[in-house]
């Protein structure tokens, strides 16, 4: 329990002092101090998670990169093959199974606030549990590929080739059931630094078996797609060994039959995680899949793979922002501290808008040299640069809206959330997108900014709202609640 000067602390406005006696220039000079203090322990704190964590989702994204660059060397429709896959497939696949391991953030995050460390171990059980099962259910979307994108409108012979492509990554498939669980459950006490050591081993593994595969066993197409499953087991078999092997003596006590036990409460809650950030991230496989029914469709869904992954690079860095704020809400929120979780939402959304301007300068002034890692044809290249302008304030609205998912994932607002991604991004970009596009014959670059300026815009804007006008205390409460329920199944 609280005492009563904590409540009456806790009413106090996060940013608010008492106002100092007139001329009292010395206690106002110490308000500023301590708000500057506060700022730099709860940097320290963030940091702690995100600077490991952009390098881990940099390295493992790098991957794909590394493979689309590898694949566009071959050729324009090797490129456009293995963009589709990537980018349609397996991100259609990647968006559901990571919000669906994205309920640890909140259940592990606020048991690690609340010091219930035995928890841990057992949400990421069942986790894996939910996630396997949900991978053998998504098993048909990469084995018809092919006639599922044919049915999606795109050109027959990149149609095919993104089928085999597909096939070839089902390995991946499977990875990702393990992986993303494993990463939150270490994330979510602070054990990122491991996470990057990992995620470096694997990226030196893809490069390698890259290299070996394409250029020295001439495997083609196919020998890009193959590289992938090798380094994301890598990732995989490398956090679990971190895990069971020394690494979190705390909260992993071995496999336990509590794993299967109210399996379907989690998958209720994984459900509405998933449905949350998965509608974020076909959001713009949407977009890829509406430029493949523009007219010379290679050239377009070509540049425009390559803007979204330069815009996918850079989003690591906001994605790690998600991470941190995620878990230093969620260990805020567990531990009862409404008003440390506002403090933390507040520099966390800080932070990353400050990087985000960074990065739109960045493409703005080098909007001319931004496709030569990933092709050598000229209209592709014209296609990109044409488009830079889009990407820039993509990367800069970007910003802001991942953290801001990261804070509701931290306090426990997937569901709420969904409704408002459903409605903004489905109801407003994609329709928005579709008329920019085709009635007003904007091209892509119509249903680009349709799809942000009306999706993706909106969205934000409620995201802000919705935080400013939380009641943190509150949520604590609701915290506080949620934890006591999960911990009386395994207490």
């Amino acid at each position: 329990m609280r005492t009563n000067g904590t409540v009456e602390e806790s009413k106090v406005p996060l940013l608010e002092f008492s106002s100092p006696a007139v001329g009292s220039k010395d206690q106002e000079g110490d308000q500023d101090q301590s708000l500057s203090r506060r700022v730099c322990i709860e940097s320290r704190k963030l940091w702690h998670i995100v600077g490991p964590a952009i390098f881990s989702r940099v390295s493992t994204y790098s991957m794909f990169v590394i493979t689309q660059a590898f694949a566009g060397h071959l050729g324009d429709l090797e490129l456009a093959a293995i963009s589709i896959a990537t980018n349609v497939i397996v991100g259609f696949d990647f968006g559901l199974l990571l919000g669906m391991a994205s309920a640890l953030e909140t259940l592990c995050g606020q048991a690690f606030g609340a010091k219930k460390y035995c928890m841990l171990g057992v949400y990421m059980q069942r986790s894996w549990i939910v996630l396997f099962m949900c991978c053998v259910l998504l098993l048909p979307l990469y084995l018809f590929a092919s006639p599922f994108l044919k049915l999606l409108g795109q050109p027959s012979n990149v149609a095919e080739l993104s089928g085999v492509v597909s096939m070839c990554m089902i390995p991946l498939h499977f990875s990702f059931a393990f992986q993303f669980p494993l990463q939150r459950f270490l994330q979510s006490q602070l054990k990122t630094g491991a996470i990057a050591w990992v995620s470096l081993l694997a990226l030196l593994v893809h490069v390698f078996v890259s290299w070996l595969l394409v250029y020295r066993l001439q495997l083609g197409v196919v020998g890009t797609a193959l590289t992938l499953n090798f380094s994301w087991w890598v990732l995989v078999f490398g956090l679990f060994g971190y895990t069971v092997w020394g690494g979190c003596p705390l909260t992993w006590t071995g496999f336990s039959i509590e794993a299967f036990s109210d399996l379907w409460e989690f998958v209720k809650l994984s459900a509405s995680s998933g449905v949350m950030l998965c509608l974020e991230n076909w959001y713009y496989r949407i977009l890829i899949l509406m430029t493949g029914n523009l007219k010379n469709a290679e050239i377009a869904v070509d540049a425009l793979s390559i803007c979204m992954t330069i815009n996918g690079w850079e989003m690591m860095i906001p994605f790690a922002f998600f991470a941190g704020a995620g878990v230093r809400v969620a260990n805020e929120l567990g531990a009862g501290n409404g008003k440390g979780a506002k403090f933390a939402t507040v520099v966390s959304v800080m932070t990353s808008i400050v990087i985000g301007v960074f990065f739109w300068l960045l493409i703005m002034i080098l909007h001319n040299e931004l496709a030569f890692i990933f092709s050598t044809s000229k209209p592709v290249l014209d296609a990109v640069n044409k488009l830079s302008v889009l990407l820039a304030f993509t990367i800069l609205l970007n910003s802001v809206q991942p953290v801001l998912s990261g804070v509701a994932v931290g306090s426990g607002w997937q569901s709420f959330v969904a409704y408002i991604n459903l409605g903004c991004y489905y109801l407003i970009g994609v329709p928005l997108g579709f008329i920019m596009g085709w009635v007003f014959n904007q091209g892509v670059m119509g249903i680009w900014a349709g799809m942000i300026f009306g999706g993706t815009a909106v969205q934000t804007l409620i995201l802000v709202i919705v935080t400013i006008r939380c009641d943190w205390e509150k949520e604590a409460e609701k915290a506080r609640m949620r934890l006591n329920k999960w911990g009386d199944m395994n207490e």
